[in-house]
């Protein structure tokens, strides 16, 4: 389950846990936050198809792009079909978390636990046959965080 931005900075003052309120029912998700300093580092590929997989792949022996130097674009073949990517960083601040549930609830009612597996400071985002654009919703999310301050910011007369 990856969460595609966390806000690293209340670690150092304290916080033993995150708790994220789900829209879906009751339950809460606790985030065990000691795990984040023994996670390691991942490249995360955010693909344009659902894979029925859940675990580790050899990624960097089967998936390695081709960059295109003048546009930092990157294209590579996956089962036959064309992608184009490009790198996206996390906004000033954040960074991203990959999520591994620690116990699998018994009922809907129970809450979840998950720790850190890894993280990754930014990840290849994958459009099918055209390059990804400022108008993807995935851009627009990560252009989010900053015009958010920007409109909550203070006004000065």
């Amino acid at each position: 389950m990856p969460v595609q931005a966390f806000n690293p900075s209340p670690l150092n003052g304290g916080i033993k846990k995150l708790i994220l309120k789900m829209a879906v029912n009751s339950c809460v998700t606790v985030v065990q936050l000691g795990s984040v300093n023994q996670a390691h580092k991942s490249n995360i590929h955010l693909l344009p198809c659902d894979i029925e997989h859940d675990g580790a792949a050899q990624v960097a022996e089967f998936f390695t792009p081709t960059v295109k130097d003048k546009k930092h674009e990157k294209t590579v073949s996956f089962r036959g079909r064309g992608l184009k990517g490009q790198e996206v960083t996390h906004p000033q601040g954040y960074t991203g978390l990959v999520l591994k549930e620690v116990q699998r609830p018994a009922s809907d009612q129970e809450d979840r636990v998950v720790k850190v597996s890894s993280v990754f400071p930014n990840f290849t985002y994958w459009n099918l046959e055209t390059p990804p654009t400022s108008d993807d919703r995935v851009m627009m999310a990560m252009a989010w965080p900053k015009l958010a301050e920007t409109i909550h910011a203070p006004v000065e007369d």
